[in-house]
């Protein structure tokens, strides 16, 4: 169960949870989809489909399994409760939804019916406390006090709640909550405007919190914006919908990167291909260029090495109209590509020196957001990576070290490069300066809970094998299996 719940899957926590060796036979799918208001062809979509997005429908769920709250990735601030579920519900019995608890510590739970299904929607207590507000036009569950109905005044909107509550709530204030409120309301009779420019915003504060909070809290909080995009893209006049979509795109694409950090790479390849869809629809070419880009990145971590080549190279046509600093990306993936192919190492610098020359002529007030994480110390890294891959693993020491001792990357990048520096001094020859960078970048991969640079580290120590008597080798192999 703990291994599904790190999968951040909910549909593999409900197949645990059926299967569980506790039960005296394993829990059939319509009894559960039964108590959880669900068919059991829904269930069996979810349990075997891409993972779940609406976190409204994710905390019922949880709840109604009893799933200790501490367990959960989409966790309330502040919330210490533990639900209790039927120990053993029988396919035979009479299953009924246990009743939904409405308060959490410093929070509160609001259960609200929309479109004939329970949203639980935290706000929180201070909020309840203060606000003297209207009643609430959805229809509020047996359990929500009359002081939850005055509260939930500004969040009545049907698209507000069906899709951005759980998500987004949690960390918006009342004034706030009342803008966006009236944004959702008023969509159908503008052209784009404040709520493309509120999912922007909350996308773009994903992004910023990715690096020092992982994809473990981030991932959720993308997944929810993502879900009331697509929902609420289907109610708006054209040019709205392609606006919405293009800021769509960016987010799935966001995912997927956050779903290759976990190593999952099918969720991966299932939001590239949506970014990719809604960038179509959208009519927006970079976008669609840069998804390649990043497809050919993924390519990397399965070593497909001719992949990210020609990946790289469709990338780079003209067609796509790429800004210069992903021009610049493309060109230096491109070089990473050749390396992996074996070509010689006068065609890889050719291509780096390419990618340089693009990304210092850029012109300083580019307007474009796209890949604006690549910089000079990015490409630093990248093309230490590249070294790496063309069997020249000093000048990748070296330049490693010169981007970590920078300062300027984040915690779990700092974690990741710092395992690929590892990586370049043990095919160096330095088994213990190797195993002690090895030992600091695992402490963070498990905090970050960053699946892609334990993978990394899993090659480390492959490539230490004839050093495994060493302490200091040993010590890092006792690390890595802690974490």
């Amino acid at each position: 169960m703990s291994e599904a719940l790190e999968s951040w899957h909910f549909g593999k926590v409900l197949y645990a949870y059926r299967t569980h060796p506790h039960h005296e036979r394993p829990i059939s799918q319509g009894a559960v989809a039964n108590w959880l208001g669900l068919t059991q062809a829904q269930l069996s979509r979810i349990e075997n489909g891409p993972a779940p997005q609406d976190l409204g429908k994710l905390m019922s769920w949880a709840h109604s399994l009893g799933v200790p709250a501490d367990l959960l990735w989409f966790k309330l601030r502040g919330s210490e409760s533990q639900f209790a579920a039927p120990a053993n519900p029988r396919e035979d019995s009479d299953l009924q939804r246990p009743e939904q608890p409405s308060q959490t510590q410093g929070s509160t739970l609001l259960p609200v019916v929309v479109d004939g299904q329970t949203v639980f929607v935290p706000i929180d207590a201070s909020t309840l406390a203060t606000s003297g507000l209207g009643s609430l036009s959805a229809i509020p569950a047996d359990s929500t006090t009359s002081a939850e109905h005055e509260a939930m005044s500004p969040l009545h909107r049907r698209t507000l709640l069906s899709g951005i509550a759980a998500a987004a709530l949690p960390g918006l204030g009342l004034e706030e909550l009342r803008r966006v409120a009236s944004a959702l309301d008023d969509s159908r009779r503008y052209q784009g405007g404040p709520i493309v420019d509120y999912f922007r915003t909350q996308l773009d504060h994903a992004k910023r919190d990715d690096g020092s909070l992982g994809p473990k809290k981030t991932l959720p909080v993308v997944l929810g914006l993502l879900g009331a995009i697509e929902q609420h893209a289907r109610n708006v006049k054209p040019r709205a919908r392609r606006e919405l979509l293009s800021v769509g795109a960016d987010g799935a694409e966001f995912a997927g990167w956050l779903y290759r950090d976990i190593h999952q790479p099918g969720q991966a390849g299932f939001w590239y291909n949506r970014a990719m869809e809604w960038a179509q629809e959208a009519d927006d070419a970079s976008m669609q260029g840069y998804v390649l880009l990043k497809k050919s990145q993924m390519a990397y971590d399965d070593r497909d090495a001719l992949r990210v080549l020609t990946l790289a190279q469709a990338a780079r046509h003209e067609r796509w109209q790429l800004p210069p600093r992903v021009h610049a990306e493309v060109t230096q993936q491109e070089a990473l590509g050749l390396a992996m192919t074996g070509e010689p190492l006068d065609a890889v610098r050719q291509k780096l020196d390419e990618s340089r020359s693009l990304l210092t002529n850029m012109p300083s007030d580019d307007p474009n957001p796209l890949g604006a994480y690549f910089a000079e110390d990015t490409l630093m890294l990248r093309n230490a990576v590249t070294y790496t891959e063309a069997g020249k693993p000093s000048m990748a020491v070296e330049l490693f070290g010169e981007a970590i001792s920078a300062g300027t990357l984040s915690r779990r990048d700092t974690g990741f490069f710092t395992a690929r520096r590892a990586a370049a001094v043990a095919l160096c020859g330095e088994p213990d300066e190797a195993a002690q960078l090895g030992r600091a970048s695992a402490e963070v991969a498990h905090t970050m809970k960053s699946e892609r640079t334990m993978r990394v580290l899993g090659e480390v120590l492959h490539t230490l094998d004839r050093w495994s008597s060493r302490p200091a080798v040993r010590d890092f192999r006792e690390a890595l299996r802690a974490s």
